[in-house]
This record gives C-alpha cells, structure tokens and sequence, in this order.
C-alpha cells in the first residue's frame, strides 16, 4: 500500500537562543524525505534578552512555579514570533503545510523531576496559522523512564539511509550534532530501527563558548572560532578543569545548566575563548572515546552537524584529541545535505510520525523503558 506524504513544516530554536531554524520537507514519515526549503529567522534584540534572562532566572522546579507569569508572557511573545515567521515563510514559499513541527525554547530541563519545558503554544499557534500544530516532543518519553533527549536519532537514521544509498557509505557511522550539547547518533548499520541506533549526549558544544562570548563582548558566538585561535590556551585553568569536572556517564542527557565557565574567571577575553574551546573540544574527545567502548568498535566515519561545526578552532582541537589518522571527521554539507537545518527537517518528520501515531524514542535513544510517541496534537481552527 502506497504511503501519504505530507508536506511538514519544522521549527527548531536551540540553547544559542539566537533565532529560529525553519525547514519545509515532505515525507512518509517511515523511510521517504526530500526538502523543499530552508530559512532562518534572528530573534530581534529584545526577545533575546528576554529569553537568555528567563532561562538564567531558572534552575530548579520551584522556579518554574514561582516565575510561571513571567514565563507565561515570555511564551507568549515567542509564539507569535513564531507565528509570524511562519506566515512569511508561507507567503515566500507558496505552499502550505499539513503539520508544523515546533520544538519550543527549553527554558528548563531535569530528567529526574521529570521535566523538560520548552515555551511555545502550540494551541495558539495552531489558531493564528490555521494549521494542525505538534509540540512537547520530550514528555511522553519522560514519563516512559526516559531522558527526554536526544530526539534527532531517528531522523539521523533516514539520513543515514540516504548517504548509504547515494554515497555507499560504509558503517557503522556517528552523526555528531554540536549545537548547544553535543549529541550523538551511532548507527551500527540500517536493517532495524530499535536495534541499530544508539544514541547519547556526550558533551558541551557551543553553549561555554557563546556563554563567553555574550558575557564579555557584544557577539553571540565565535565565528569560525577566530577569537579562541587569537588567544592563548591556559594550561594550569584547563587542567584544573579536567581535573575537577568529569562526566562519568554518557546515558543520561545534558543541559546547558550542567556547565558552567565559572573556571575561567579571570582570563582575558581571547585567552578566556581558546581554553573553553579547548576544554570542549577535549570533553566531546572524551564522548566519542566512551561511545567506542560501549559499541566495542573503532568508528572512523564521523559526519558532524549543527551551528558547532563551524566552528574550525574546535573541530580541529577535536581531530588532535581523537589522534587517529584513520579518523574521517566530515561535514555533512559534503553529502549535499545543510548542517544548519538538520534539526528543525528533524522535527518536521517527528510531528509526521507522531500524527501517524510512530515512536520516535526508543530505549537504545534515551533510555526510555518503552518505545514512546512523543508531541501534542494541537487542532485550534
């Protein structure tokens, strides 16, 4: 039986907090996709502001509750952001979608409180656009024993499929997404979803970097990494911080909260860039050193993803950490593919698979005790 395509709309705003990753694609929502277009989207000055100072202002669950009014008109103002991207995006392209995909703004997010919260109205978004709208992708896997993240993986694993067919990859293979944390999709091979992705959050990846850089300059991030290249590696703060701060474990997720650049106190602002940078760069080393010894194999094929893949300091301080020259570390663009919106095509595959009633999590992804769905349905027209 010939499946539906859909014609799915994805938005994805990351822990940047920069603007709005916003992909057309349509798919089957099981193993077809093709895009259609791609478009980002700048916060203006004061919803940044807003936004960086709301997710600052939270760092437990009791937050949450006692600034609820706050985060209320804050959610507010991102979601008709949202909505009028859309509609121009709408305008431009001629095309309207059957299901928008919004992953949200996490202002906050605790596995063990089981927690993830991410701002946006799904419910009046639906209703100013006039389209069926999914979001809160991480609850249900939550409360399936989950983590809640990473959710790309079973994205990664249709790309995956496409880069075996087009460009006889040989695998096993890892997906490397750096945007704020660093994830990881490991495909051992492509014959069964739940048994051939695993996947992990690993490390920091843009999040210490930017912090730095918003703090102590007028710029959100460190283009191509030139202000770390400028500066001088601290090598008595950096080993205080390999020496103070391990992760032990790569099977629960990560926030932006879980680090901080408390440690480089004190250096200048270029000096301060390059040590972060090395210190990132050594902790995602360490993430793919752990991720061989869980799957007992030597992966060499390393395709990376996200805003952090840019960044050609830290890429490169990545290459010197791994030390093999065996190591294939590939940009993804190199498969005629855009790194900048893998995520957001992610999620509008997910709001496909979760109209179809299709598990995006698995236990091999998150830890989830169960396969789950994953989004809320929102029809307000």
């Amino acid at each position: 039986m010939k499946k539906k395509i859909f014609t799915a709309l994805g938005l994805m705003s990351g822990t940047s907090m920069d603007g709005v990753d916003l992909s057309l694609i349509k798919t089957d929502g099981h193993d077809y996709y093709a895009e259609i277009s791609d478009k980002y989207y700048q916060f203006d000055d004061q919803l940044f502001k807003d936004l960086i100072r709301l997710r600052e202002n939270i760092r437990n669950s009791e937050d949450l509750k006692k600034k609820l009014s706050i985060v209320s008109e804050i959610e507010k103002k991102f979601t008709l952001f949202n909505a009028n991207i859309i509609k121009k995006f709408i305008d431009k392209e001629g095309i309207k979608p059957n299901l928008i995909g919004i992953h949200g703004q996490t202002i906050y997010h605790n596995v063990k409180d089981k927690i993830s919260r991410q701002i946006v109205d799904g419910n009046l978004l639906s209703q100013l656009i006039k389209c069926i709208v999914i979001n809160k992708f991480r609850q249900q896997d939550l409360d399936n024993g989950g983590q809640g993240a990473p959710l790309t993986p079973v994205f990664h694993y249709l790309i995956s499929k496409k880069l075996k067919k087009n460009f006889r990859l040989s695998f096993p293979i890892n997906i490397i997404n750096i945007g704020g944390i660093t994830n990881v999709t490991t495909i051992l091979k492509t014959e069964k979803i739940e048994n051939d992705i695993h996947a992990y959050d690993i490390a920091p990846g843009n999040c210490l970097i930017n912090e730095w850089m918003r703090i102590n300059s007028n710029k959100k991030f460190d283009n191509k990494g030139a202000i770390a290249l400028s500066g001088k590696i601290n090598e008595l703060f950096l080993n205080q911080a390999k020496d103070n701060f391990e992760i032990s474990s790569i099977n629960e997720s990560m926030d932006t909260n879980d680090f901080d650049i408390s440690f480089a106190k004190g250096l200048s602002f270029e000096d301060g860039c390059a040590t972060l940078t090395e210190f990132t760069a050594y902790l995602i080393s360490e993430g793919l050193k752990k991720i061989n010894k869980i799957n007992n194999t030597d992966i060499q094929n390393l395709i990376i993803c996200g805003g952090g893949r840019k960044n050609k300091t830290l890429i490169k301080k990545i290459n010197q950490y791994m030390n093999n020259k065996k190591l294939i570390l590939t940009d993804i663009d190199k498969f005629k593919l855009n790194g900048d919106f893998v995520e957001s095509q992610a999620f509008a595959y997910l709001a496909v698979r979760r109209f179809l009633n299709l598990p995006i999590s698995f236990p091999n992804t998150t830890r989830c005790l169960k396969q789950s769905l994953g989004g809320q349905i929102n029809k307000n027209f």
